[in-house]
């Protein structure tokens, strides 16, 4: 299995165009069930220079490669700092879920202040993406019967649960299923299965799975009506300010 934290990835992050405000580890690495053989997604922001943003010409504020460094398969993903910000706006937990990942590459004191403006973009309405993720991965199990989304569709609503009761973005589903205290009782058991295959079949009983996932939608429901958060983000003003900021001042 890849352990991430045994990988120098300090030379990818060099090799970027331009600087990079952070770059963490996302994936099954930090969901907690990383595969022998999962490939290594890096995910963060970059910064455009003013001049792609105050042309003509619409900038590329997404980039993205995947190749194979020292045997293991990469994905890079980044925004830039702007569109990413966005994106914190639009109840998106994923990137959340990215500019909070403990697995960090590469960090900058704008990726602490991004991350520190992380309750202020939380609502109640974050819900609605984990409930989304959750019925995508479901049909593709219920199409395909692999482990992999069938662990996802766990992963994403006992996120979403947390989230609605704690006001915290937690990705990592071993620890979620003992703080959320709902997770299925054959969890552990299907995340050492995962450590062992990237893919397979299942071998569960989808009729009682399937309860299991209805079970976990209506608490989910239950949570985001009971929730404490807000109903928009708070932390426009201030990420517009440190979006200016930071540009301005490279």
């Amino acid at each position: 299995m890849t352990d991430v934290l045994d990988l120098d990835l300090s030379p990818v992050i060099a090799e970027q165009p331009g600087p990079v405000l952070f770059a963490t580890v996302s994936g099954a690495h930090l969901y907690g069930f990383p595969s022998r053989d999962s490939d290594v997604d890096l995910r963060g922001v970059h910064l455009l220079p003013a001049a792609d943003l105050v042309g003509l010409r619409e900038p590329d504020e997404t980039r993205s490669r995947t190749w194979v460094r020292d045997g293991v398969e990469m994905d890079l993903v980044t925004h830039d700092l702007r569109k990413f910000a966005r994106l914190m706006l639009r109840r998106n937990g994923y990137v959340l879920e990215q500019l909070l990942s403990p697995l960090v590459v590469h960090t900058t004191g704008a990726h602490r202040e991004l991350a520190a403006l992380v309750p202020g973009v939380l609502t109640r309405h974050h819900a609605h993406h984990y409930r989304g993720f959750a019925q995508t991965q479901w049909r593709l199990f219920e199409r395909t019967g692999e482990l992999k989304p069938l662990l996802y569709t766990f992963r994403v609503l006992l996120t979403g649960i947390h989230l609605m009761r704690s006001g915290e973005v937690q990705p990592h589903l071993p620890t979620l299923a003992v703080e959320v205290g709902a997770a299925p009782d054959r969890l552990p058991e299907l995340i050492a299965a995962k450590a062992e295959r990237e893919h397979g079949d299942a071998a569960v009983d989808h009729a009682r799975v399937r309860a299991e996932v209805e079970r976990l939608h209506r608490l989910l429901d239950e949570a985001q009506a009971t929730s404490a958060l807000p109903d928009a983000p708070t932390a426009y003003d201030a990420l517009h300010d440190l979006v200016v900021r930071i540009r301005l001042e490279r």
